[in-house]
């Protein structure tokens, strides 16, 4: 994720919701686990207990990393109206003709064909832009091209 204050769209606030509180849990348990230190164990004991530990660190940085970027987006207010930003649906049409339409976003649960996230190549190039707008992004086959066609709701089928 981004070190900058973007903001964030209903649909990702609520996915970093959810899994922020199912990371909370989840250390819970795993702090729960830790031992007594004033029982004595094995050195199997003892190795259990540090891959715990170190479960403990993993969770806490996530959980810092999440409220970090919930905040964030707190502070960066809603999404801006007019440019494409976190949150947007944007059709965009690329140089070989083709269109299609995306929702700019963060996070997606599974296999979302219409999400482009805003770390991506193209995200950071839509960033800020408006109808009628050229765009350069590189790909893993080199660099592309697409214009922005439209700002908003998906055009009807």
């Amino acid at each position: 994720m981004t070190s900058d204050s973007l903001p964030i769209s209903a649909a990702a606030r609520h996915a970093l919701e959810r899994e922020l509180a199912g990371v909370r849990t989840e250390r819970e348990t795993v702090a729960a686990t830790l031992g007594d230190t004033d029982v004595v164990g094995d050195r199997a004991d003892d190795a259990d207990e540090l891959r715990r530990s170190a479960d403990l660190a993993r969770l806490d940085a996530r959980i810092t990393e999440i409220t970090t970027r919930l905040r964030q987006a707190d502070d960066a207010g809603p999404p801006p109206v007019g440019v494409v930003g976190v949150g947007s649906t944007v059709t965009v049409r690329f140089d070989d003709g083709t269109e299609q339409t995306v929702t700019l976003g963060e996070v997606t649960e599974g296999p979302d064909t219409s999400l482009v996230t805003a770390e991506s190549p193209l995200g950071r190039a839509l960033m800020g832009r408006r109808p009628g707008d050229a765009v350069r992004y590189r790909t893993p086959d080199g660099e592309a091209a697409a214009t922005v066609v439209s700002l908003g709701e998906a055009p009807p089928a």
